[in-house]
C-alpha cells in the first residue's frame, strides 16, 4: 500500500467508526420504530466498513467525539434528516467518494453501493417528518420576506420614528400570518389533504416568526435607516439559511435558489422604499 493510498484509508477507517457510533446513538434515542431500524442496520454496515479498513491500516482507531456530538445536536435541533444527508455529503465517505477511491481498493466499490443506499433510506425518513410541510414554511417565508421587508422599506421613508414603523410593521405582518395561514388551511382543504390544519399551522409560523425577526430591529436602532439595514441583513441571512437547508435535504442547486429568493426579496424592499418617498412627497405627510 503506498503512502496516499494508506492515508486514504486511515481516514475512512476513523470516518465509517465515528458514523458507527453516531447512526447507533441516534437510533437509542429515535422515537421512530421504523428509523430506529434503519439507523441500526446502517450502523452495523458503517461497523463492517471501518472493519476492513482496519484490515488495511492494521491499527485501531478512535471514533472523532466532537464529530458525534455536533451531528447529534444537529439532528436535534434542526431535524434528523438534515444532520445525515449533511454528514453523509461533506464527511468524505459517501458514495461518489468511494467510487473514486475504487482505484486502490477495489472493495470500495461495493461501499460506494451501500452509501447511495445509505443515502436512499435517509430520504425516506423525510416522510411524516417536518419536511412534509417544506412547501408550507416556503409559503410562509417567502410571503413574510418579500412582503413585510418591501412593507418596512416603505414605511422608513413615509413614517418617522422607529416606534411608528415598529408598530406599523407588527400590526401588517400579524394580521398577514393570520391571513396566510387561513388561506393555507382553506387551499389544503379544499384538495381533501387530511394535514391541512398542520399545513395552515406551519404556514402561519414560519410567517410570524420571520415578522418577529425582521421587526425587532426597529425596536433596537433608534435611526430608522441603520434599522432598515439591519432588516435587509436579517432577511437575507434568513433566505441563506433556509435555502441552504432545503438544498441539503432535497440535493436541490442551492445557489440558483438563494439569488432568486434574494433577488426577489430585496428588489420589492427597493421598489417599496421609492414608493414611500414619492407618496410622502406628493401628499405631503409627514408622520
Amino acid at each position: 500500500m503506498n503512502a496516499q493510498a494508506r492515508k486514504y484509508a486511515l481516514a475512512a477507517q476513523k470516518t465509517e467508526i465515528t458514523e458507527y457510533h453516531i447512526y447507533k446513538k441516534l437510533a437509542r434515542r429515535s422515537k421512530s420504530k421504523k428509523n430506529a431500524e434503519v439507523l441500526n442496520r446502517i450502523a452495523e454496515q458503517e461497523k463492517l466498513h471501518a472493519a476492513f479498513w482496519q484490515s488495511k491500516t492494521g491499527v485501531s482507531v478512535k471514533p472523532d467525539k466532537w464529530r458525534i456530538f455536533r451531528t447529534f445536536f444537529l439532528a436535534r435541533f434542526l431535524g434528523l434528516a438534515f444532520a445525515l444527508k449533511l454528514m453523509e455529503k461533506k464527511e468524505g465517505t459517501g458514495a461518489d467518494n468511494y467510487s473514486r477511491q475504487a482505484k486502490y481498493f477495489p472493495e470500495a466499490a461495493e461501499f460506494a453501493k451501500e452509501e447511495g443506499e445509505h443515502e436512499r433510506e435517509i430520504l425516506k425518513m423525510l416522510e411524516g417528518g417536518n419536511l412534509t410541510f417544506v412547501g408550507s414554511v416556503v409559503l410562509g417565508l417567502n410571503d413574510a420576506l418579500v412582503e413585510l421587508t418591501g412593507a418596512l422599506a416603505g414605511f422608513t421613508l413615509a413614517l418617522g420614528e422607529t416606534k411608528v414603523i415598529s408598530l406599523a410593521g407588527l400590526v401588517t405582518g400579524i394580521s398577514a400570518a393570520l391571513s396566510m395561514a387561513a388561506s393555507e388551511y382553506l387551499s389544503t382543504k379544499a384538495e381533501e389533504d387530511p394535514k391541512a390544519k398542520e399545513a395552515a399551522l406551519y404556514t402561519g409560523i414560519s410567517y410570524l416568526a420571520t415578522v418577529i425577526l425582521l421587526i425587532l430591529p426597529f425596536f433596537l436602532f433608534a435611526n430608522k435607516f441603520v434599522a432598515l439595514g439591519v432588516v435587509l441583513a436579517t432577511a437575507l441571512l434568513i433566505i441563506f439559511g433556509f435555502n441552504y437547508y432545503v438544498a441539503v435535504v432535497k440535493e436541490l442547486n442551492f445557489k440558483k435558489r438563494f439569488f432568486e429568493m434574494a433577488a426577489i426579496s430585496m428588489g420589492v424592499a427597493a421598489f417599496s422604499f421609492l414608493v414611500g418617498f414619492a407618496l410622502k412627497a406628493l401628499l405631503g405627510v409627514e408622520v
